[in-house]
């Protein structure tokens, strides 16, 4: 029987921005078995609506929207979209995220600006937008996905590295100006966890990974969102400006 230790979100909504695949469709379903509301922001018309479905299908409300995070307006609208189908927001999760790696001498511009727009900049387009709503209902929880690139950085990817380092900086920023408003806003750097983008990695270069974490595996999906999970409950309300590694071991 669902109560309120296993719904903690009951009458929530929270939008997951990257919702559509990977770890934002996995928050996604966390969060909606812990009974709130999901709205996803994502460029994939087709694997949003796919992913909405499966949110409709555990009872929820969803609302798969198309955004592309770097447009302000887009995001304006996306927020007013939410409020008009769902009534609320008292989640915001930064997930939206990309890679374009490359030696640093070697790097070209499109490629530093196009993952510094999209990590970086559309994490505040969101931020900011949500904030104006969650300032007058006094209550929320923002929760952006950094890396632990990060902090610790990793060759080939300056424009990564930057943008999730950017990430912690702004999270922190960003959770003092609101906490006397009743918001928390933290950040989760994950390791390399099981997606698309580790998938790719050679089977030599995945081995000497593997080597490098204590723990001796890469993280899965749900170690992510169970992070956030916690990081949006009731449980975590005194927790603002922290910075949640879910790594095994690899930045120790």
């Amino acid at each position: 029987m669902s109560d309120a230790t296993t719904t903690p979100l009951t009458g929530q909504v929270a939008i997951v921005t990257g919702g559509a695949r990977g770890i934002g469709r996995e928050i996604a379903l966390v969060f909606a078995q812990a009974g709130a509301d999901v709205a996803l922001f994502d460029v994939n018309p087709e694997l949003l609506e796919q992913t909405a479905q499966e949110l409709r299908a555990l009872g929820r409300r969803a609302e798969g929207l198309s955004v592309d995070v770097t447009d302000g307006k887009q995001v304006e609208d996306g927020v007013a979209k939410v409020l008009d189908k769902l009534g609320r927001i008292d989640i915001l999760i930064n997930n939206a995220g990309i890679t374009k790696d490359g030696l640093l001498i070697r790097m070209d511009d499109a490629q530093w600006d196009r993952v510094l727009a999209i990590n970086l900049k559309g994490t505040f387009l969101c931020t900011r937008a949500v904030a104006k709503h969650m300032l007058k209902a006094r209550r929320g929880r923002i929760v952006s996905i950094a890396s632990i690139v990060g902090l610790i950085g990793n060759p080939g990817q300056a424009n990564y590295a930057a943008s999730k380092a950017g990430i912690i900086g702004l999270t922190k920023a960003v959770a003092k100006e609101l906490a006397r408003r009743g918001i928390t806003c933290n950040a989760i750097a994950p390791g390399f966890i099981k997606t698309e983008m580790t998938e790719a990695l050679p089977e030599q270069a995945r081995q000497r990974l593997l080597e490098a974490i204590p723990m001796g595996t890469l993280g899965e999906p749900l170690d992510v969102a169970r992070a956030a999970l916690f990081l949006v409950s009731d449980a975590a309300r005194y927790i603002t400006g922290h910075v949640l590694v879910v790594d095994g071991g690899l930045a120790m």
